[in-house]
């Protein structure tokens, strides 16, 4: 995993890897990575092709609140049918 070699991740009910040794959730350990600071609380990770185990720099939008990640989705649903 980036920047966090040989830690161990695990994947949690929702379907997020996420580090055993913190819980931090992988895909906002690599936007941090990515944006070289750390996340906002309010920031929410978005997984562009909607794969969450899917965590490349490439596919990670950061959205600056839930409702703007909920535009995101309602835009996808009209492109391609599903949320």
């Amino acid at each position: 995993m980036s920047g966090r070699r040989g830690s161990k991740v695990y994947t949690d009910k929702k379907g997020y890897k996420k580090y055993k040794n913190s819980n931090k959730p992988v895909h906002r350990h690599v936007a941090e990575r990515k944006l070289g600071r750390k996340l906002k609380p309010r920031e929410v990770v978005h997984h562009k092709n909607r794969d969450k185990q899917d965590n490349q720099r490439s596919n990670l939008w950061v959205f600056s609140s839930q409702k703007e990640h909920y535009k995101a989705h309602k835009k996808d649903k009209k492109k391609y049918n599903r949320w």
